[in-house]
């Protein structure tokens, strides 16, 4: 599959596979110096890239970077990002710091990965009443203890 990729500015890095089985790629902050995001803060860091998706078929989510969330609780503010299909404005990364240290983004650092994943847009039908399961309205929790 081919996804059409505009550089905006042009020390945007295009993203690429890290392996062959990597299901995402990297997205690196296109800026010119660091940034320090303070703790309980939220900055949008530019990618200075946009994309276009082949089909409505498909859509980019932009999800968190296992090693920034782990190891220094810095996540996507709205946890998973998505772009739709007909959206051709810059990739902006809201990065959340949820640490008690303040923490610096780089210039190409790596923010967040990018994944392209199969959608469907439904048709959705309102009825009187829903067919019974097993579970039922059992909400959180409802099916173990932990």
């Amino acid at each position: 599959m081919k996804i059409s990729i505009q550089k905006l500015n042009p020390n945007a890095i295009v993203p690429k596979p890290a392996t062959s089985g990597s299901a995402g790629c990297d997205l690196h902050a296109c800026i010119t110096e660091t940034i320090t995001i303070q703790p309980g803060e939220t900055v949008k860091i530019p990618t200075g890239l946009a994309i276009a998706l082949p089909t409505n078929k498909l859509a980019a989510f932009v999800f968190a970077r296992s090693g920034l969330g782990i190891k220094h609780n810095i996540t996507p503010a709205n946890c998973v990002g998505v772009i739709d299909s007909d959206y051709r404005g810059e990739l902006i990364v809201g990065l959340q710091n949820h640490s008690t240290k303040a923490f610096t983004v780089e210039p190409n650092d790596r923010i967040a990965q990018l994944v392209i994943m199969p959608v469907e847009q439904p048709e959705f039908e309102e009825v009187s009443s829903l067919d019974e399961t097993e579970r039922g309205q059992g909400g959180f929790g409802s099916t173990g203890t932990k």
